[in-house]
């Protein structure tokens, strides 16, 4: 039998990270700082996830780009990752939003609650959300593949290792840990949606399996705007809606810091019950874009009633959030899932809390049962 120094040997000191959210992107890159070898893979096209940022053109050929995802994330000073917010405050990868923030009532057509001064930091990504992720992703000792589907994570019991294949068939590598910061690796969600077993067999890892086969999601569409002018009478940059069955959450996207002002950009969150009607019509697969374009306009529509005279923008498209918010935290006290025996961890907010903060403070958890456990090899 292979020692387990060996087997660290003969498969190079190597940890594969599946998904490059902010939760494995932080996962990544403290693993990497403890000088051990990492592979990020993500079947999208870059870093980010729902932190990721969307790049658009308008009928013209102008550029536009959007936050679609998380708009902004604080941080409590008392919080384990608020040094590593700070670092990257320093590298200049987050800035403070410092823009007026409140709620607006749908049946009163009021503003309300204006956002006190001395609350917690609203923090963005500069120039966009995804700089923090795709920073972490290209540090030194972190290796990261776009574009690479995982369609098979299998446990090589003689080898004592882990084998990847793409969802293509190509052999990924063999790894010494794996980490999960996908929720769709390990979901049962992924069967729903596209017919096919998720990539990693759970079955292996009862303990792990039994809190992750059905982790309940609750979805979003999110609709995003670009007006030729400033729409400079509405006061504030980013405000709640009430009352609303249709809208939950609007802000000024060129109003962060580090963005082109060169429009105008908005973006609309529909509230959990709208996406549930629509999903609930149109299936879990990827939406048409006869759909997505009617979500489009009935968000607007909904914006546009609240009697802010808002005008008819020169852009607008929908995105599906399918799985936007994690209704539970499976591993609430440990931060994240582990197994010890084959060296592999699941991180992501479906652990900890449905926010940024959350994914953060999971993959600092993930990485540290990694390095801990190459510290005893």
């Amino acid at each position: 039998m292979e020692t387990s120094m060996s087997v660290a040997s003969s498969i190079a000191r190597k940890i594969a990270v599946l998904g490059s959210g902010i939760s494995g992107a932080v996962c990544a890159s403290t693993i990497a700082k403890s000088g051990i070898s990492v592979t990020v893979f993500d079947s999208a096209r870059g870093s980010g996830g729902r932190m990721s940022q969307r790049r658009e053109t308008t009928d013209d050929g102008k550029e536009l780009l959007f936050d679609h995802g998380a708009p902004s994330f604080s941080m409590s000073k008392c919080s384990e990752a608020f040094p590593l917010v700070c670092e990257w405050e320093s590298r200049g990868l987050i800035a403070e939003w410092k823009e007026k923030f409140g709620s607006f009532d749908y049946i009163t057509k009021k503003f309300t609650d204006i956002e006190q001064e001395g609350s917690n930091k609203r923090y963005v990504g500069v120039p966009g959300m995804n700089s923090i992720c795709r920073a972490l992703c290209h540090q030194l000792g972190v290796e990261s593949k776009f574009g690479v589907g995982v369609g098979r994570v299998d446990w090589l019991e003689e080898e004592n290792a882990w084998r990847l294949t793409s969802s293509d068939g190509q052999n990924l590598g063999h790894f010494a840990g794996v980490v999960a910061s996908d929720k769709n690796i390990v979901s049962s969600r992924l069967t729903s949606v596209t017919g096919r077993p998720p990539p990693l067999d759970l079955n292996l890892a009862p303990d792990l399996r039994n809190k992750v086969q059905d982790i309940s999601v609750s979805p979003c569409f999110a609709v995003m705007l670009a007006f030729p002018e400033p729409l400079s009478w509405i006061p504030f940059k980013g405000f709640a809606i009430r009352n609303s069955e249709v809208l939950s959450w609007v802000h000024c996207d060129s109003s962060k810091p580090g963005r082109s002002t060169a429009s105008e950009r908005w973006v609309l969150h529909s509230t959990v019950e709208y996406a549930e009607t629509i999903i609930a019509k149109t299936g879990l697969k990827k939406p048409s874009d006869a759909i997505l374009m009617k979500v489009a306009e009935e968000l607007l529509e909904e914006l546009q009633n609240m009697g802010l005279n808002v005008p008819q923008p020169l852009f607008k498209k929908a995105h599906r959030w399918g799985s936007a918010f994690p209704l539970t935290s499976v591993a609430a006290e440990e931060k994240c899932l582990w197994d010890k025996k084959r060296r592999l961890a699941i991180c992501g907010d479906f652990c900890v809390s449905p926010d940024v903060e959350g994914a953060i403070i999971s993959g600092m958890a993930a990485a540290s049962k990694v390095t801990e456990m190459f510290s005893c090899l």
